[in-house]
């Protein structure tokens, strides 16, 4: 169990950013005096690294990372989808490589310091998530976002620390609109190391993502791998506004190097969730013939192990005869998934139907 407590964390996980991100996201913060000692622990950490970036960084340039590998497999779909249960459930294949927990917060250490760091991050890091109670280990499966946060400034999850300006960060480090060919290819490049040197550590070749910012990205991601797979979960709206509303403001609490006033926090949810899924929509038509695989994450609660078949049908990806075994054991090891009940005020059902309309009418959901 980590020392930390998830909801009072005394820095921001942008400890493991390097100079360049790190300055880019604090340059933008409001000035508050309630925040100054949390930025500063922030800074003083990251700058405590940084001569252990640099030597990941010439570690990096020096080694062969672009040798035969598999194209990824994405999962994808709005937060709160199910994506992380989904992600727990294929890794129990032992093919695919992943992000972990420590490498997500420190991307710069997956090289050269790797160890010593792992054991002493594995200390503090808080055992379970403040916003949902899921698990949190050193070596959990965990998304990519978090990584990229601390690799780029074109993050989703900058609007973590930074939540004054979660529009801004919405259209460029979400929909990437108004961003040049520059700094898009600056953010490939860092998807490509973060993969390379993730299959490197863990010695394997092929990578099981699991990103919803990643959902709105189809384009950049073909550009990179254009034969990447693509695993899109939908699940109720209802019940993913409901939990991405509690998820997203929990975790701002604990990640925020700035105050943030909730007032209009639920619009801005349902903004996103209408931009990403038509992102999505318009791009999927990008994916190769085969590659992508839509499914609701209800049908994976109800029979997690049949769902994950008709996948490694769907993919070609043969030996679930070994896999399935395995996915069992875990599903048996969790329980059976609890899904929290909602209740619903006739204003906020107005509100999902609104601006999820699209989302309820294509998949036949209803409250």
């Amino acid at each position: 169990m980590g020392i930390l407590n998830f909801e009072r964390l005394p820095a921001s996980p942008l400890v493991g950013a390097d100079s360049a991100t790190f300055d880019r996201v604090v340059e933008g913060l409001a000035k508050d005096d309630a925040y100054r000692r949390k930025r500063i622990a922030t800074r003083c950490v990251q700058r405590l690294l940084s001569p252990l970036y640099e030597l990941n960084k010439r570690h990096y340039r020096r080694l062969s990372l672009c040798g035969e590998q598999h194209a990824p497999i994405f999962i994808i779909g709005h937060w709160r989808s199910g994506t992380t249960y989904v992600h727990n459930l294929l890794t129990q294949d032992e093919r695919f490589g992943y992000c972990t927990t420590f490498q997500t917060i420190f991307p710069h250490l997956m090289l050269r310091g790797y160890r010593p760091m792992r054991y002493i991050a594995g200390l503090f890091i808080p055992s379970s998530r403040a916003a949902d109670g899921m698990p949190l280990g050193i070596d959990t499966p965990q998304e990519e976002e978090v990584a990229l946060s601390n690799m780029t400034p074109l993050s989703f999850y900058h609007a973590l620390s930074s939540p004054q300006r979660i529009a801004y960060w919405r259209e460029r480090a979400l929909l990437m609109n108004g961003v040049g060919g520059g700094e898009r290819a600056l953010w490939r490049r860092a998807m490509r190391e973060l993969v390379a040197t993730a299959l490197h550590v863990q010695q394997k070749d092929m990578f099981l993502s699991k990103n919803p910012p990643h959902t709105a990205r189809i384009a950049e991601i073909l550009r990179i791998w254009p034969d990447a797979r693509f695993l899109y979960l939908v699940r109720n709206p209802y019940a993913v506004f409901e939990s991405t509303c509690n998820f997203f403001s929990r975790t701002i609490r604990s990640t925020t190097l700035e105050s943030f006033d909730m007032n209009g926090f639920e619009r801005e949810v349902l903004i996103t969730y209408k931009a990403l899924i038509e992102r999505y929509e318009r791009d999927k038509v990008l994916i190769r013939s085969g590659n992508l695989f839509e499914a609701r994450f209800e049908d994976f609660v109800a029979d997690p192990v049949a769902m994950t078949e008709q996948l490694y049908r769907a993919f070609s990806l043969g030996g679930f005869e070994r896999v399935g075994g395995r996915v069992a054991k875990y599903v048996a090891s969790i329980g059976a998934f609890r899904q929290n009940s909602y209740t619903y005020s006739s204003t906020r059902e107005e509100l999902v139907k609104r601006w999820c309309g699209d989302t309820l009418r294509r998949w036949n959901y209803s409250q």
